[in-house]
C-alpha cells in the first residue's frame, strides 16, 4: 500500500503512524522488532546526517532488507530534506516518501521549492511531505515563535498540492526543558482548514495524553528520534561501566532491546492499541 493511502485509512479511524529514524544496524533491528511483535506499520526515517554516516544505498537497502525480514508493513522516508538534489538521489534509491524543509525560507520560496518537490515526485509516486512554520531544530532557540497559520496552511496545500505537512504548534526538535504547551486548538483549526495529512515533529518527550489528543484533533505522523538516540545511547554506557567485554555483538543487545521496548511503547500510543 502507498503511504499516501496509508494515510487516508488511518486519519478515518483517528490512529497515527508512527516515525522513527534509525541510525546504525542495532537501533534498526530495535525498531522493527517492536513493530513486528505488535504487528504494527511503521516509517523508516534516515536524515542527511545518517545518509552521510551509512551511504545512501547501505542505508536503504538495511531499511529494506530489514522490513522484509521481519514482515513488517513499512516505508522508508527522507526526513528534513535540506535540497532538491538529496531528495531526487532519495528517490532514485527508492524511497516511498521524501521531505523538502524550505521552512526557514520565505512563505513564497517555501511554495515554489515544495511545489518543485511535488512534481519532480509524481513519476515515483512518492508520498511528499513539507515543514510550515517554525519548529525548533537542535541548536535552535525554542523560545523563537512562528506558528503555523490555518489559512497560510490552506494556501500552501492548495498551491503545491503537498502529501503531508508539518506544523508548528509548539513542538521542538530535541529535548524539551520544561514541559510542551501544545496549540491544540490551533491544531484543530488548521485540521479543519485544509485536508492534508499533518504531521508532529519533535514527538519526544511530548506526554503520552497530549500525543493521543493530537490524533484525536488531527495529526497522522508522529515522529520520533531524539528518544531513540538517547535510550540507547544510555543503556550502552551503562553496560560499557559495569563490562570488560570487548566483543560488541555481546555489549549492543541490551541497547537494541532497549530500543524495542521504548518503540512498543510508542507504537501502542498512536496505534490506540
Amino acid at each position: 500500500m502507498k503511504l499516501q493511502n496509508k494515510f487516508i485509512e488511518l486519519r478515518h479511524n483517528k490512529k497515527g503512524l508512527l516515525a522513527t529514524n534509525f541510525y546504525n544496524f542495532e537501533t534498526l533491528n530495535g525498531i522493527l522488532g517492536a513493530a513486528t511483535a505488535l504487528n504494527q506499520p511503521i516509517i523508516l526515517q534516515l536524515t542527511r546526517s545518517s545518509i552521510d554516516y551509512m551511504g545512501l544505498d547501505m542505508a536503504v537497502n538495511m531499511a529494506r532488507t530489514g522490513l522484509m525480514d521481519y514482515k513488517v508493513e513499512g516505508w522508508v522516508h527522507l526526513d528534513h530534506g535540506d535540497s532538491i538534489d538529496l531528495v531526487k538521489s532519495c528517490l532514485d534509491a527508492g524511497f516511498d516518501s521524501v521531505m523538502i524543509d524550505a521552512s526557514e525560507r520565505s512563505f513564497e520560496e517555501n511554495i515554489k521549492i515544495t511545489h518543485d518537490v511535488v512534481r519532480l515526485a509524481e513519476p515515483y509516486g512518492a508520498n511528499v511531505e513539507a515543514e510550515l512554520g517554525y519548529v525548533a531544530k537542535l541548536g535552535q532557540s525554542h523560545e523563537k515563535g512562528g506558528f503555523t497559520q490555518p489559512e497560510e496552511a490552506k494556501k500552501f496545500v492548495k498551491e503545491t498540492n503537498v502529501d503531508a505537512l508539518a506544523i508548528s504548534i509548539g513542538t521542538v526538535h530535541g529535548f524539551y526543558k520544561t514541559k510542551p504547551n501544545l496549540q491544540l486548538d490551533l491544531l484543530s483549526e488548521i485540521h479543519n482548514t485544509t485536508d492534508v495529512t499533518l504531521v508532529l515533529h519533535g514527538g519526544s518527550g511530548v506526554p503520552h495524553d497530549i500525543i493521543i489528543e493530537t490524533i484525536e484533533r488531527g495529526i497522522c505522523k508522529i515522529n520520533l528520534a531524539t528518544e531513540i538516540k538517547n535510550i540507547f545511547m544510555a543503556t550502552l554506557k551503562e553496560q560499557l561501566l559495569n563490562t570488560d567485554e570487548i566483543d560488541l555483538r555481546k555489549v549492543f543487545p541490551p541497547a537494541t532491546e532497549a530500543v524495542t521496548e521504548l518503540v512498543k511503547d510508542k507504537l501502542r500510543l498512536v496505534g490506540r492499541i
